[in-house]
């Protein structure tokens, strides 16, 4: 297990304290942090074109505004600089670990992963490089090299903010997310003042860990922060309509989506609005909007940065088409095998009557400890469909106690179960 060479999270009142600061900061511009690192970089390059740092952190600034935006055009952009920075200095350091970074913003994972290792040769202490094997070997289902690179960071700088935050996402795909949020807390303490997207990302984070652990009134006051801090912060707005969807507050749920689709316009995002639409109530638009996430989803199927999970969850569960769906898993199984993708693939193989196999691989997704409802309500379907009570009503009973939004439909399969004789280890459904 990962164990942060840091001293323990102070008083809630000096983080308290920090997001005081943090807000202020905010509100003496309209301009994100990345927006200012991206006019400080083009200045430098007015001033001499052939700076090649400068280019570097114009390329670092554009993968920075990547991430407030969802908008991976901005990756792009860095490559050009990227390209002006190296034909400057061919092979300069900084300039190739950036190159990783992108690699990794178009989920061209297996890439970035050669890049990284080849490049930690070269440097072994460099800090970020382990991040960056990090994130190439969690995307790839490579959980115990991630944990060793992710321990290096650790090791080498301890309490170093990038370090922490990939920690506590190993921490949650192990089970235990306690120790993840500990993490972030740690790391939302070590974010400076002016990075104000660094602090809403963390809070987010924080958010959805708590909303994982049925704590939606602690999910929903981090997630009112990030928002605060940054606003119109997507994946806040996107973990904040997941707690008022389980509240059953739907208009709000909505609006929430409709305001991420409209700041990151993503086939993804379409598609959970689709969904909210449909649980709403309001299925013609709903349909309307499963179409155009369909339409959207296909034009990027055979790219690596790609909305395939949820286009396998669309044929499986809403289209009922499942030969589709599971053309689109194993073509994504084929080049990633991490825990959701593993699940999307068990589910797309149950769909189609493969149970055998379905509960191998989502078995296998389990085996790495991640808790979330979503997986241990398909692994209690698969389970069911191949036969094995107890172990369905062991999967179930799990989505169950997690209490989120998934959670719901574990219950009502539990429910029916109770209704069935046979021997039951649910006597008691979590309400």
């Amino acid at each position: 297990m990962l164990v942060p060479m840091v001293r323990r999270l102070s008083s809630f009142a000096t983080v308290f304290l920090a997001l005081a600061a943090l807000r202020a900061v905010w509100g003496e511009t309209k301009f994100s942090p990345a927006e200012r690192s991206i006019t400080a970089a083009n200045r430098l390059i007015e001033n001499n074109r052939k700076n090649f740092g400068a280019y570097n952190a114009l390329a670092l600034a554009l993968c920075r505004r990547a991430r407030e935006t969802a908008d991976v055009n901005y990756y792009s952009q860095a490559e050009e600089a990227l390209a002006k920075s190296l034909a400057i200095a061919p092979g300069n350091f900084d300039g190739r670990r950036t190159e990783i970074w992108v690699l990794l913003g178009k989920h061209q994972f297996t890439a970035a992963l050669e890049q990284a290792r080849k490049l930690n040769r070269e440097m072994p202490d460099d800090v970020m490089v382990y991040g960056f094997l990090t994130d190439a070997n969690v995307e790839l289902g490579n959980y115990q090299d991630a944990e060793k690179a992710a321990q290096w960071m650790l090791d080498l700088r301890p309490g170093n903010l990038p370090g922490l935050t990939r920690a506590a996402y190993l921490r949650e795909l192990f089970g235990d997310p306690a120790g993840a949020l500990e993490l972030m807390n740690m790391a939302l303490e070590s974010s400076a003042p002016t990075e104000v997207e660094d602090a809403a990302w963390i809070l987010t984070q924080m958010g959805h860990l708590q909303f994982g652990e049925g704590r939606t009134e602690q999910a929903e006051r981090s997630l009112e922060r990030a928002l605060t801090l940054f606003p119109s912060y997507q994946y806040a707005l996107g973990n904040l309509a997941k707690v008022r969807m389980l509240e059953k507050r739907y208009p709000e749920a909505l609006r929430l989506l409709r305001e991420r689709y409209e700041s990151a316009p993503r086939a993804e995002n379409l598609f959970d609005l689709a969904e909210a639409l449909m649980l709403a109530g309001q299925r013609e638009e709903g349909e309307r909007t499963f179409a155009e996430f369909e339409a959207k989803s296909l034009l990027e199927t055979y790219r690596a940065d790609n909305s395939n999970r949820q286009l396998i969850l669309y044929y499986c569960d809403h289209a009922h088409q499942p030969r589709r769906a599971l053309e689109v898993a194993e073509r994504e199984f084929a080049s990633r095998q991490d825990v959701y993708t593993l699940d999307s693939y068990a589910w797309a193989l149950h769909r189609n009557g493969q149970n055998q196999p379905a509960r191998r691989e989502i078995e296998r997704a389990l085996d790495v400890g991640v808790h979330d409802a979503r997986l241990f309500r398909h692994a209690g379907e698969i389970a069911l469909a191949g036969g094995d009570r107890a172990a369905a009503e062991k999967y179930l009973l799990r989505a169950a106690e997690l209490n989120t939004f998934d959670s719901e439909p574990a219950r009502s399969i539990l429910a029916n179960l109770r209704k069935i004789p046979g021997r039951s280890f649910s006597p008691e459904i979590p309400q």
